[in-house]
C-alpha cells in the first residue's frame, strides 16, 4: 500500500470524524438516517472502496461518541442508540453534572471502540468458512433474535404477543404504499419506519397533550433553572481509564465483548439489556447511573464496530441491525455494489485492518478529545442559548420530513401510526430492541409465520 493511499485514508478519516462530530452534537441525528445518505454518496461518486470503509469507521465512532451530548444536555436521543441512556443521564443532569455524564459516556465509548476493533476482525476472520451458511439463515436469525429479547423483558409474555401484530402492521404500510403507488413494488420503507419507533415514547406523549384531562393533570413547575456544577478541567489528553473509575471501567470492558458476540442482535436491545444487568445491584442513584450509561455506551460502539466488520468481512450480507441500517450502502449500491460484489469481494483482510485501524484511531484523537475537554462549555452554551422546545422542533421535523422523502405525504401517517403503536409498547415494559428486529425481520415473519 502506497504512502498517497495511506494519506488518502487519513484525509477521508479526518472529514468522517469533523462531520460527525457537528452532526452528533445535534439531537435527533439518528444513526441511519444521517450516515448512509452519506455513504450512498461517496461510493456513487467512484471513491475507492478501502476509502469509503474509512470514512464510515471513522464517522460512526465520532457519531456514538457525540450523541451522548443532547442525552445529558436535554434527554433526548441523539442517535437510535442512545436513546436507552436518557433515564440514566437525566439523574445526572437533575444534579447538575451533565458534563459528567457526558465525560463517561464518551469513555465508554471509547473503550468499546478500543476493544471491539480487534475481536470483530478476530471474530470476522474465524466466521468466514462459516459465512455462506449463516448467511442463508438471516431472517430466522433475526426473529429468534425478537424472541429472545422479548423473553428477556420483564413483561415477558406480552412482548411475545405483540411480535406477530407489530409486523403486520409493518408490512401492512408497506403494501399500502405499494398498492396506492407511493413507492414501487421492489422498494421497502425502512428508515422512516426506524424512525416512527425510534420517536415513538415523545409521539405519544404529545399526543397525550391534545387531551385537556391529561394536559391539565401534568405537574406544573414553579422555576426552570438549571445549575451546573463546577468539575475539574480536564489536563492534556482525557484519559478514559482515569475519567471512569475501576469498576465503571471493567463493566464497559465486559459489556463490549458481550457487544461483539451478539453483533447480529439488536444494539439498542442489547445495550438496553447489558446497561439495566450490570448496574441493578447498585443502590447510589449517581453511581447507578454513572455505571449505566458508561456499560450502556461501550455496548453501542461494540455492536456498530462488530455490527459492520463482521458481516463484511465473513459473510458478505447485511446480517446486522447497523448494516441493514447506516451500512446498507457498503453491501448494496448499484451500480457500485451489488450482492455479488461489495466489500466483502474486493478489499482483502490487510485492508480491512488497515481502514478500520486508520478510521477509528483518528475519530478517538479528534473527537473523544473535544468531546470530552468541552463538555461543561458545550453544556453551558446549549442550556443559555438553545430552549428544549427548539431541540423537539428539529427531531420531530426531521423524522417528518424523512418519512415524506421515503413514501410522500401518506407516510407521514404511516410514521405517526407506527410511532404511536410503538410508543403503547415500549410504556408497556416492551423495549426497542424487540420492535427493532421485529421490523427487520417483519417480511419473513409475514410471509412464513402468518399465512
Amino acid at each position: 500500500m502506497d504512502i498517497s493511499l495511506i494519506m488518502e485514508l487519513i484525509a477521508v478519516s479526518i472529514f468522517g470524524a469533523v462531520l460527525y462530530t457537528i452532526i452528533g452534537i445535534a439531537p435527533g441525528t439518528d444513526e441511519t438516517a444521517v450516515l448512509m445518505p452519506v455513504t450512498l454518496i461517496l461510493v456513487l461518486s467512484g471513491m475507492q472502496p478501502i476509502s469509503v470503509l474509512a470514512f464510515f469507521i471513522s464517522a460512526i465512532v465520532a457519531k456514538k461518541l457525540t450523541d451522548s451530548i443532547p442525552v445529558a444536555i436535554a434527554g433526548i436521543p441523539g442517535g437510535v442508540l442512545s436513546a436507552p441512556m436518557v433515564e440514566h443521564a437525566m439523574v445526572l443532569k437533575n444534579k447538575g453534572m451533565p458534563d459528567v455524564s457526558i465525560r463517561k459516556m464518551a469513555s465508554g465509548s471509547v473503550i468499546g471502540t478500543i476493544i471491539a476493533v480487534p475481536l470483530s476482525l478476530i471474530l470476522a476472520n474465524l466466521l468466514i468458512p462459516f459465512g455462506d451458511t449463516i448467511a442463508g439463515y438471516s431472517n430466522q436469525i433475526f426473529f429468534g433474535g425478537a424472541v429472545f429479547l422479548a423473553l428477556m423483558t420483564k413483561n415477558r409474555w406480552l412482548a411475545l404477543l405483540s411480535i406477530i401484530p407489530f409486523a403486520l402492521l409493518i408490512q401492512g404500510l408497506r403494501h399500502l404504499y405499494w398498492g396506492v403507488g407511493a413507492v414501487p413494488e421492489d422498494t421497502t420503507v425502512f428508515t422512516s419506519f426506524f424512525l416512527g419507533i425510534t420517536v415513538g415514547p415523545i409521539i405519544l406523549k404529545l399526543l397525550e397533550l391534545l387531551n385537556n384531562e391529561i394536559r391539565s393533570n401534568l405537574p406544573r413547575k414553579e422555576s426552570n433553572d438549571i445549575v451546573l456544577k463546577k468539575q475539574k478541567k480536564v489536563k492534556g489528553f482525557p484519559n478514559p481509564f482515569k475519567i471512569l473509575d475501576k469498576k465503571e471501567a471493567i463493566s464497559s470492558a465486559f459489556a463490549s465483548v458481550l457487544g461483539v458476540f451478539t453483533f447480529f442482535m439488536s444494539p439498542a436491545g442489547m445495550t438496553i439489556f447489558l446497561g439495566e444487568v450490570l448496574s441493578s445491584r447498585i443502590k447510589d442513584p449517581i453511581k447507578r447511573a454513572t455505571r449505566a450509561i458508561s456499560s450502556m455506551d461501550g455496548v453501542t460502539n461494540a455492536a456498530y464496530i462488530s455490527g459492520i466488520l463482521i458481516p463484511l468481512i465473513a459473510i458478505g450480507v447485511p446480517l446486522s441491525p447497523t448494516a441493514l441500517g447506516p451500512g446498507m450502502a457498503l453491501f448494496n449500491a448499484p451500480p457500485v455494489f451489488t450482492e455479488d460484489h461489495n466489500l466483502h469481494h474486493i478489499l482483502s483482510m490487510s485492508d480491512f485492518v488497515i481502514a478500520t485501524v486508520i478510521g477509528a484511531v483518528i475519530a478517538i484523537s479528534l473527537t473523544y478529545f473535544v468531546t470530552v475537554k468541552y463538555s461543561q462549555q458545550i453544556c453551558t452554551f446549549v442550556f443559555k442559548y438553545i430552549p428544549h422546545e427548539a431541540l423537539l422542533g428539529v427531531f420531530l421535523a426531521l423524522v417528518i420530513m424523512l418519512a415524506y422523502m421515503d413514501a410522500g405525504l401518506i407516510n407521514i401517517g404511516g410514521v405517526l401510526l407506527i410511532g404511536l403503536v410503538a410508543g403503547v409498547l415500549h410504556r408497556w415494559g416492551i423495549n426497542y430492541g424487540v420492535q427493532f428486529m421485529v421490523l427487520y425481520a417483519a417480511p419473513w415473519i409475514v410471509s412464513n409465520l402468518v399465512f
